[in-house]
């Protein structure tokens, strides 16, 4: 437990060096630097801001009482005193630090020896004195298991801390790690000894789903286990806990809401354009599994930072599943290098014949992205898994994510742009061609060949995330290549008909309401023309829009698909439509106690159900984002490949093995 308040603190430290934060005292404090990824700056970054945006709140509201006190429970080597204190905010307010002893000598032991930490601390008195192992002007340090009532309360008393002025706790995922008899207690104890007291808590919750799981699994791990999680598992069980613990006044958020709610949108737009980044599944994962919590009594005016200064539209749970659809495992592909990979792309080539390539996965031992081509293939009610040689290979040829694949004939597709990092230009496009009779018991090479493309069509490569959907028009065959992301734009909303035959972009009038840009939208054709459903758009906010781009004599037109219940706002699913019914797959949502699963929209009466997944035969989580799919008709079987992504710091997730889905029963409903 002690370990991870210095993971923490390296952590805000690589986030601040990014232009994050606005904290020179980090680097002092954390003692080393290691650079981060960006999907750990924003966790930091959302964490670091919710603290602050909390605490100078309070600092406002008890501006005009003579003196208070902020207690910080398990502080490790936070900067908080010394950044408030250097903007002038500490006039008449204490800081009271506890951790463990070990903790706290070293914190004093690196205040004494720089001259910019100890400046601020003023004179130092009563060092020595039992657990107070630092003493200055305004600011304590004091050395005590929490867990240790008794022994907490008579060190707070010794160190001066006063029962009758307004209070402010903070605790920073630090709770979670006692017992919840002891944790309890420490809540119940602050509403009744402190007649004027604020609360503010950061931790975990959702402890179930499969973020959820592999977060656990994780502090297991570290030996810190999450202990409220089980009897506090989401926002509303922690409200309750602490109404019932004495506190008059609760409000929690999860950390998405703090993000869209309590963040103005130029602070939002600030953070977006710090680095590149492209984990937004992760990254909103993240912040559904972390909430701000602020509780208080007694207080006049009343505290409530959490109150949003915009209104954003709350989304509801599902209406109740409409059933289930159980998940078998594909025991035979168990263990077959090359299947545990996410942001791949998998295109079926021929009946019972898939070909994968792409993505981020395991290949030769480590994680990397992906070189070679796979091959699942069906026989005798089985798969089997290959790896395809490729011939004429050039450096662009697999290593890409988020890029399409088009099957245009039995023996030749079409790659359309990805990615390496998110700073990369794009990929262009690649010829795959293979056998028309590709025999599954000995599979072919396949060759890759750069496309040479026009100038004019280059616009259409540099982009990923994106979607590349077969429509006809005229008896013309085309690819309508629509919305994603660039590395000048975090997400397009333009679209363009590239010729099959020709490669060429051809204008062609499209009418009607433009959709709103998006990318991670899952795109299918429809009667000879494109169903666009979900996706994120420019404020990082998943959508729930569907339209049909529907052929007419003089070109397309953009049509709203209504549906009833709305759709939930999603992304990253994949998509197939059968026998006039959409059905989505996975994805990220917001605001909801359940994960994606199967949804089926009714395209003609605009019904939409959502199915839950029984995963109960799985013996690891099961993350449906960032995957593929392939809908096998005749069989009414939806095969799940590869899915998942980096889990925060807590690992990277990589689901196994392929997944079967028998829809027959939901289909015929």
């Amino acid at each position: 437990v002690q370990g991870t308040g210095g993971s923490s603190a390296v952590s805000k430290c690589s986030a601040a060096a990014r232009g994050y934060i606005q904290d020179r005292f980090l680097q002092l404090l954390a003692g080393r630097q290691r650079r981060r990824a960006p999907l750990i700056h924003r966790g930091y970054y959302i964490r670091a801001r919710a603290i602050d945006h909390c605490v100078q709140d309070f600092l406002l509201k008890t501006q005009n009482h003579p003196r208070t006190q902020i207690l910080s429970l398990g502080a490790g080597f936070d900067s908080l005193y010394f950044r408030l204190k250097d903007m002038g905010l500490l006039h008449h307010t204490v800081v009271y630090e506890v951790d463990f002893p070990k903790v706290v000598g070293q914190k004093a032991a690196l205040i004494k020896r720089i001259k910019d930490l100890s400046a601020l601390v003023g004179d130092t008195a009563g060092e020595g004195l039992g657990a107070i192992t630092f003493s200055g002007e305004n600011y304590k340090l004091l050395g005590v298991d929490l867990s240790e009532l008794s022994e907490l309360e008579r060190t707070l008393q010794e160190a001066g801390l006063d029962n009758e002025i307004p209070t402010l706790f903070i605790a920073e995922v630090v709770l979670t790690y006692m017992q919840n008899s002891r944790s309890d207690a420490l809540i119940q104890w602050a509403a009744e000894r402190f007649p004027q007291a604020c609360f503010l808590l950061y931790e975990q919750v959702h402890p179930e789903d499969p973020f959820g799981r592999v977060m656990q699994q994780h502090f297991r791990q570290l030996n810190s286990a999450l202990h409220s999680l089980a009897q506090y598992p989401d926002c509303e069980a922690q409200q309750r806990r602490f109404l019932g613990k004495g506190w008059t006044e609760c409000h929690v958020m999860d950390m998405n809401d703090f993000f869209t709610c309590c963040i103005p949108e130029d602070e939002q737009q600030r953070v977006r354009s710090l680095e590149p980044f492209d984990e937004y599944e992760e990254w909103h994962l993240k912040c559904s599994h972390y909430f701000v919590l602020t509780a208080s009594k007694g207080m006049e005016p009343s505290w409530t930072p959490l109150l949003p200064s915009v209104t954003v539209p709350r989304r509801a749970d599902p209406v109740g599943a409409a059933g289930s659809v159980p998940a078998a495992r594909c025991a035979k592909l168990s263990g077959v290098p090359g299947l545990r990979r996410y942001g791949h792309r998998s295109v079926l080539i021929k009946p019972h014949v898939i070909l994968i390539t792409g993505g981020f996965g395991e290949e030769d031992g480590q994680h990397c992205r992906m070189r070679n081509f796979h091959v699942l293939s069906k026989s005798a009610g089985s798969w089997r898994a290959d790896c395809v040689t490729k011939k004429n290979t050039d450096k662009r040829s697999g290593q890409r994510l988020y890029h399409t694949v088009s099957c245009l004939s039995d023996s030749l597709a079409l790659v359309v742009g990805g990615r390496t990092s998110p700073s990369c230009a794009g990929l262009g496009m690649l010829w795959l061609r293979f056998c028309g009779t590709y025999n599954a018991s000995d599979p072919a090479d396949i060759a890759v060949e750069p496309v040479n493309m026009q100038p004019a069509a280059e616009a259409v490569t540099l982009r990923w995330r994106h979607s590349t959907t077969e429509v006809t028009f005229k008896g013309e065959q085309y690819l309508f290549v629509y919305g994603g992301c660039s590395a000048l734009d975090p997400v397009l909303g333009d679209w363009y008909f590239l010729h099959t035959r020709e490669l060429s972009i051809t204008v062609i009038a499209v009418d009607g309401p433009v959709p709103e840009s998006r990318h991670s939208h899952s795109a299918c054709s429809w009667e000879g023309g494109v169903l666009i459903a979900g996706g994120l758009g420019a404020a990082e906010q998943p959508l729930g829009s569907v339209f049909l781009l529907r052929e007419l004599q003089h070109g397309f037109q953009w049509q709203a698909v209504d549906t009833h219940p709305p759709l939930i706002p999603r992304y990253s699913h994949t998509a197939h439509v059968h026998e006039g019914k959409l059905l989505l797959v996975g994805g990220v949502w917001f605001h909801t106690s359940s994960v994606p699963g199967i949804t089926i929209i009714d395209l003609m009466t605009g019904l939409c159900l959502d199915y839950v997944i029984n995963v109960e035969h799985l013996e690891w989580p099961l993350m449906l984002h960032n995957h593929s799919s392939v809908f096998l008709p005749d069989e009414q079987e939806l095969l799940v490949i590869g899915g998942g992504g980096n889990c925060f710091s807590f690992g990277t997730h990589l689901n196994p093995e392929p997944v079967s889905l028998s829809l027959s029963s939901i289909l015929t409903s």
